[in-house]
């Protein structure tokens, strides 16, 4: 078989890797911005591994979007994709187009130790669904689940859309301040890298403190030095996280467990083990009990979406 290829495209960054008896090896990482196509970058990626065009046989894309018919517009970049110009540009025999979050999502299948960590012990259930959350440019929100055969199915949807949940009179307070600024108020209206700068605004609005950080870095940044404000806004996310985590758990019995992945959470990992993620992950009245021993890691692996592609594709070839 000629070798494979598969790739997870974002809206900065587009990371590439060759697919080979089962394992994923060369990755590279590409500025979206420094090319035209993911025709071209591919191209610059072939050519770096000394390989040309039909050399693959196959090529796994995952995207962040809908998939379906022969086009494909990126979401957060200039991109555009025709399956059939695709196959042609490249000489490629075979292109399989996923979700970016389906990615993920069969990622978790390979996971190494060392690549996550524990946040609530437990146990997770065979056969059950496993829900796979997601902060990051956006809120990104996917089942797992394992088929009898041994293969693995990953279920999108759009999960980050659905409505905020509050749990108590200050999270409401919250949520009203943010709906009269913008209207209807997602999950991803504050689980989200911009999501986390209107928290703190409105955290500011309700403290009568003037917001003086103007980024979600610097909001981390000073909660990781310590500032009383900044830490305040972290620790509300991260309760934030943990009600729609848990509804997501309800909703699909996912007692296969739960992985927290995306970009956001890492980057203040210490600080999301000590919050308040597990009370209100299983804060739910009468049905709270349901939430023992399930399990939740934070996954800290960093092509978890590449390894996807390449298990999405391996599962198609065979």
């Amino acid at each position: 078989m000629k070798r494979a290829l598969v790739g997870d495209i974002g809206g900065t960054n587009a990371r590439f890797a060759l697919w080979e008896n089962d394992r994923m090896h060369a990755v590279q990482v590409f500025s979206t911005a420094d090319y035209t196509s993911p025709e071209q970058a591919i191209g610059a990626y072939l050519a770096g591994q000394g390989l040309a065009k039909g050399d693959l046989g196959a090529v796994c894309l995952a995207v962040a979007g809908p998939v379906s018919g022969d086009e494909f517009r990126f979401t957060n970049n200039h991109w555009r994709l025709s399956r059939r110009a695709f196959c042609e540009t490249l000489q490629v025999e075979q292109l399989l187009l996923i979700n970016d979050f389906t990615a993920m999502a069969l990622g978790m299948t390979r996971l190494q130790d060392g690549e996550y960590r524990t946040v609530c012990e437990g146990r997770a259930e065979p056969g059950r669904p496993a829900v796979v959350i997601g902060p990051g440019t956006g809120l990104g929100v996917g089942t797992l689940l394992g088929l009898a055969d041994g293969r693995w199915i990953a279920l999108p949807g759009e999960g980050g859309h659905v409505d905020l949940p509050v749990g108590n009179a200050r999270e409401a307070q919250i949520r009203q301040h943010i709906e009269n600024e913008i209207g209807h108020v997602s999950a991803e209206t504050v689980l989200s890298g911009g999501g986390l700068l209107r928290l703190y605004q409105a955290i500011c609005a309700l403290e009568g403190q003037p917001p003086v950080l103007q980024t979600p870095a610097a909001i981390t940044d000073a909660a990781l030095a310590g500032e009383p404000l900044a830490l305040m806004v972290i620790e509300q996310f991260c309760r934030f996280l943990g009600r729609v985590a848990g509804n997501n758990v309800l909703t699909l019995g996912g007692r296969g467990g739960v992985y927290i992945v995306g970009g956001i959470i890492p980057r203040f990992a210490e600080l999301f083990l000590r919050s308040g993620f597990a009370d209100s992950f299983a804060q739910k009245g009468c049905m709270s009990g349901y939430f023992n021993d399930v399990p939740v890691w934070l996954v800290t692996a960093e092509f978890s979406g590449l390894l996807g592609a390449g298990v999405a594709l391996q599962q198609t070839l065979n």
